[in-house]
């Protein structure tokens, strides 16, 4: 169960990407120096746009690579997410959310973890907050224009600005489609060397997702294979 749980939450921090913008009063006066007025127009607009989307759904596939600059893990996955509600699909695992209860369905396992839904700045892994994350926690700054395939793309590079010690990257990259305003992909650089890309290869919004999606029922499942992690449990 150990390996699996290790693999759950390393793939949420693959997820850690979409990152962003400050108001603090104080930070904005140093504009100079931590914020870009020029990725500050790019990142008010992703944002607005975002919000304006009723639900999201999206494929992307994310890839790995070691200090050397090598390939050790490539896949891909599914999220779905309609306000504080969300969906996350990957190899072998299904996590659900109805905002209040989060459920783990390993399926090799066929085991399923029952929490209580906790969103933190500290942890910074919420899903719900995966195309929106940019807006606390960070400075930021333009870099360049990119053409990938028939897209135009500006990157826009984001640094943690609380505790960055403690963080184990050092940037992250956001490609942002300059004519639709969404994110398209994102690479995290981490201290080590190391890459973590993520594309997002189908992005659909304002789908009829209904809420029932993002629950879990365990009523298939024998008692020893539900942990109940909950408070009060």
């Amino acid at each position: 169960m150990r390996k699996w749980i290790s693999e759950i939450k390393t793939c949420k921090i693959y997820i850690l990407a979409f990152v962003g913008v400050l108001s603090n009063p104080i930070l904005c006066a140093q504009v100079s120096v931590d914020h870009d007025p020029k990725a500050k127009v790019i990142l008010d607009d992703l944002s607005k746009t975002t919000k304006a989307f009723k639900s999201i759904s999206a494929e992307y596939e994310q890839i790995i690579l070691n200090k050397e600059k090598k390939e050790v893990d490539k896949q891909s996955g599914k999220i779905f997410l309609k306000g504080a509600k969300f969906r996350l699909e990957i190899p072998g695992n299904v996590i659900v959310s109805d905002g209040k209860t989060v459920w783990t369905h390993n399926k090799d396992a066929q085991e399923v973890t029952i929490r209580n839904y906790e969103s933190s700045e500290e942890d910074a892994l919420d899903p719900t907050k995966i195309f929106t994350l940019y807006e606390t926690g960070f400075k930021y700054a333009y870099e360049k224009e990119e053409k990938i395939g028939n897209e135009n793309l500006t990157v826009i590079n984001l640094y943690p600005s609380v505790k960055p010690e403690k963080k184990k990257y050092h940037t992250i990259k956001l490609y942002v489609d300059k004519s639709k305003k969404i994110i398209r992909k994102i690479k995290i650089m981490n201290k080590d060397g190391g890459v973590i890309s993520i594309e997002v290869k189908d992005m659909k919004t304002n789908q009829d997702l209904p809420d029932s999606f993002f629950s879990f029922d365990t009523k298939g499942f024998k008692a020893d294979q539900i942990i109940d992690e909950r408070d009060g449990k």
